[in-house]
This record gives structure tokens, C-alpha cells and sequence, in this order.
């Protein structure tokens, strides 16, 4: 039988917000044991800094401009195909709880589904009031019915005790699946989309208060002087002024902010332990390759930032990845190479034994030093979310030690940023502009057109020569 396969995908967390990437800050036992049984991708990007565009790379394996979901609130196209489909076609039983976003849910509607082979689908965007579809209110409902978005009553859903909170709940779901609902004659594909640790900033108390009298890091400086004007913009509203920005935070609310993000990715780790627990007691570890992951990360008022947006920092565009499957991968690997999102739907299919569709590449010899990667990522950001005026749209080349990003020029002025990371770890030094750098830069432009023309959607069939 082909190995089952558990995704567990966050929501917002940056790539240094767990021990196994060297954060000595938070308290990550059960994902830092899941890295030490597999491997752990140093460098996986993102195709996009916000939430939709990235999610519909995950499912359909290609970029944001070849599948075509480039802003939160626009859906995927219905001809684009999901791995998930794929696998069901395969005759594995598919499930989903919690987030999805591939189409609008905003203002109380339920996401269109597309033809995604979930037999078991636990719809839930997020914990907040909206659609009548979300399955967690449903839930909160039988428990609670006081809580469950009642005519004018306001609930902090964030802060919901651990029992009642969203991260619980994608935490039992998964658990029963893998107890109870499962179809045991079959594969299983189940994803669990948690949306910790995604602002509003709030958790638990009890998960705050293992933070709150820490000293923990400042923030990243940077005076923003060398950077696109954009990101003064957002520092002083993030959100096109939808948000607060950066400048509106004191640095004792900064503290506050990091203990709560820090807190909800405990929770989250507690309840990836309950997951990894009944994976072990249904005696299907061995058997099952789990992955875990996050869709984008949260600036933190790094380079004087909060949330998303446009801004291609490490902080926004790395992401965690871990995969565990004890049948092909050693444990305790790290893997150093460039990896992307749009990979995972090729790996995943890859290990169901079937044909890998999309534009990525098999993680799988990567983890096993088989085979080395491409070697350069490409992020976009297409004015999304509350979009700015005028818009704003950018590009990220990630190739070598480099990193490249473009913002094009529309209404707004050409500029963009390149950093070496290498000598510049914390990307506080804006080259774009450095005669000393101009020819790497024109060698990156170059690539990165190349880079667009070759993943461009060409599948469409040439039925003649003319």
C-alpha cells in the first residue's frame, strides 16, 4: 500500500519561530522532535507573502502567475487541478479541517469548493463570525452556545480558553480522523490548516504566561531610508491603513505581541503532539509521511514592519519545513538547498506512486542527498489583500547567496532591493543601488525574466504546426 500522508500547515509563522531552526526563545518539544526524525529544509520560500496565492501553489504545485489566484479574494480558476484530487482518484481517502482559501469567504460567505476529493471536508477560515459553513462554530456551538457568535455579542476568540480555542479543535479533528473516521481499507491524505499563529496577537493565558516575563529579542532595526517607499508606508499602516503599522507600537506592545505569537505556536506545537501521538498509537507512523509547513510568515516589527504585505524579507517569504517518513528518510537530516512551496504537491504525489503534475521538483531526493536543487526561488506579491494606491507589485529571486526583488513599475516609481545574505543575514543593506553591484544585478533581472518565461503556462496542446 502506498504511505499515507498528514500535512500540517500554519498559518503566518515565519521560519525562525521554532527551536529546530535555532530559536532558543520558544518552546517547540514536538515539532523539534518531528525535525530530529526527518528532515528540516533550511531554506524553503514561499510563492507568494500572503495567504490565498500561496495556499493555490501548495494544491495545484505551480506559480501564482500560471494558476492564477494572485490576490486574497480571488478564487482559482476551476480548471486548475489539486493534488488532493489526484490522490482521491488514486483511491485515497482525502480530509481537510480548518483553513483552505482558495476563493473569497470574506463578509459571511462560505469558500466555493472546486472539485478537491475531500471526502471529509471541516471547513473553518478562521475563528471569527462569518460564514454559516464554518465547522468550528458548529462545534463551539454544542459546547458553548454562548460563544458561538451570538446577535451582538463580542468574543476574543483568540484568547478563548485551550479547550474551546480553534487550535484545539483542528487538533481533535485530526485526531479523530486518524481514530475513527478514517477509511482503513485506504490511504489517507488529511491536511490539517491550522491558523495560529496568525494575528489578532492573543492565546491562551495559560500560553501567555510562559512568555510574558521573558526578555526576549528586540525586533530587527532599520531605518528604511534604502528602502522602496512602500515600506514606510506600511511601517506607519500595514494593511493600506487597514492595520495598525509598526510606528503605532510601543516597544513594551512589541513585547506583548512577540510573547502572544510565541504562545500560539506552543499551542499549536502542544496539539501537533496530541496529532504525532495518535499517529503512534494507530500504529501508523511507519506508514505515513508527515509534513509540516506554513503558507507565509509575519514580519514581528522586524525592519519596522507588522504583518504581511508587500515586503519579501526572510521574515515574510521562509517558511518551516520538516518531512518525516521513516521509509525513506534518516532521521536528524538538514537539508541546505533552496526548496519551494510549489515542491511539496510533486513530493507528495511522487510518494503516492503516481505521475507528479505541476511545476515543481520530488523533495524526496534532496532529503536523501540523491540529488541536488534548482537552486533559485521566486515569490510574488500582486497588490493583494487591502490592496495600496497606487497598487504595488513585486517579484523575489532567491539564487544563491543573492537575493533580488523588483518592484514594478505601474503608477508607482521603478525601485526595488538586492541583498547579499550571505554578509547581510538581516538584509540591512539595500545594494539596488550600489555601482559596485550593478552587474549582479543586471545578471539577476536577466535570470528572473528567464525564470518568468520558463514557467510561464504552456499546457496548452499544439494540435498542428499551424
Amino acid at each position: 500500500m502506498p504511505p499515507n500522508v498528514l500535512l500540517i500547515c500554519t498559518d503566518q509563522q515565519r521560519f525562525s519561530a521554532l527551536g529546530a531552526y535555532g530559536n532558543d526563545e520558544i518552546e517547540t518539544p514536538n515539532l523539534d522532535r518531528l525535525a530530529a526524525q526527518g528532515v528540516l529544509f533550511e531554506n524553503c520560500y514561499v510563492q507568494s507573502p500572503v495567504c490565498a496565492p500561496s495556499r493555490a501553489s501548495l494544491m495545484t504545485g505551480r506559480y501564482v502567475h500560471a494558476h492564477g489566484l494572485w490576490a486574497n479574494g480571488v478564487g482559482l480558476p476551476d480548471h486548475e487541478r489539486l493534488f488532493s484530487k489526484d490522490l482521491a482518484d488514486a483511491g485515497y481517502d482525502c480530509g481537510l479541517v480548518g483553513k483552505f482559501h482558495l476563493n473569497a469567504c470574506f463578509g459571511g460567505r462560505s469558500e466555493k469548493r472546486l472539485d478537491d476529493g475531500f471526502r471529509v471536508f471541516r471547513w473553518a477560515h478562521d475563528p471569527y463570525p462569518g460564514s454559516s459553513e464554518n465547522q468550528y462554530h458548529r462545534w463551539l456551538r454544542t459546547l458553548r452556545p454562548d460563544l458561538a457568535g451570538a446577535e451582538g455579542m463580542t468574543v476574543d476568540y483568540d484568547t478563548l480558553p485551550t479547550d474551546l480555542h480553534y487550535s484545539r479543535w483542528i487538533g481533535n479533528q485530526t485526531v479523530d480522523f486518524l481514530t475513527h473516521s478514517r477509511d482503513r481499507d485506504k490511504p489517507f491524505l488529511f491536511i490539517a490548516n491550522f491558523f495560529d499563529p496568525h494575528h489578532g496577537f492573543g492565546a491562551p493565558d495559560d500560553y501567555v504566561r510562559r512568555y510574558r516575563d521573558k526578555q526576549l529579542s528586540r525586533p530587527i532595526p532599520d531605518d528604511l531610508a534604502s528602502k522602496p517607499p512602500i515600506q514606510t508606508e506600511a511601517s506607519k499602516a500595514s494593511y493600506a491603513g487597514h492595520a495598525r503599522g509598526y510606528t503605532s507600537y510601543s516597544p513594551e506592545e512589541l513585547q506583548e505581541v512577540k510573547a502572544a505569537y510565541y504562545a500560539m505556536v506552543t499551542l499549536v506545537d502542544d496539539e501537533v503532539g496530541r496529532i504525532l501521538d495518535a499517529l503512534d498509537a494507530q500504529g501508523l507512523s511507519d506508514d505515513t509521511l508527515v509534513i509540516f509547513t506554513s503558507d507565509h510568515g509575519e514580519m514581528l516589527g522586524d525592519h519596522q514592519l507588522m504583518l504581511k504585505g508587500p515586503m519579501m524579507y526572510e521574515q515574510a517569504v521562509r517558511v518551516p519545513l520538516i518531512l518525516r517518513w521513516p521509509a525513506a528518510i534518516k532521521p536528524g537530516m538538514r537539508c541546505p538547498e533552496l526548496v519551494q512551496w510549489i515542491d511539496l504537491a510533486p513530493t507528495i504525489l511522487t510518494a503516492a506512486g503516481l505521475q507528479p503534475r505541476g511545476q515543481g521538483q520530488d523533495l524526496l531526493p534532496l532529503a536523501t542527498n540523491r540529488q541536488t536543487g534548482r537552486g533559485w526561488a521566486l515569490s510574488e506579491y500582486r497588490n493583494s489583500g487591502h490592496p495600496y494606491d497606487p497598487p504595488v507589485h513585486l517579484t523575489m529571486l532567491r539564487r544563491a547567496q543573492w537575493k533580488l526583488v523588483v518592484q514594478h513599475a505601474t503608477s508607482r516609481e521603478r525601485t526595488g532591493e538586492l541583498y547579499d545574505l550571505t554578509a547581510d543575514p538581516d538584509e540591512q543593506q539595500n545594494l539596488w543601488d550600489d555601482p559596485l553591484h550593478r552587474d549582479i544585478r543586471t545578471d539577476l533581472q536577466e535570470f528572473l525574466l528567464d525564470v518568468l518565461v520558463a514557467t510561464e503556462d504552456r499546457s496548452q496542446e499544439r494540435i498542428a504546426d499551424w
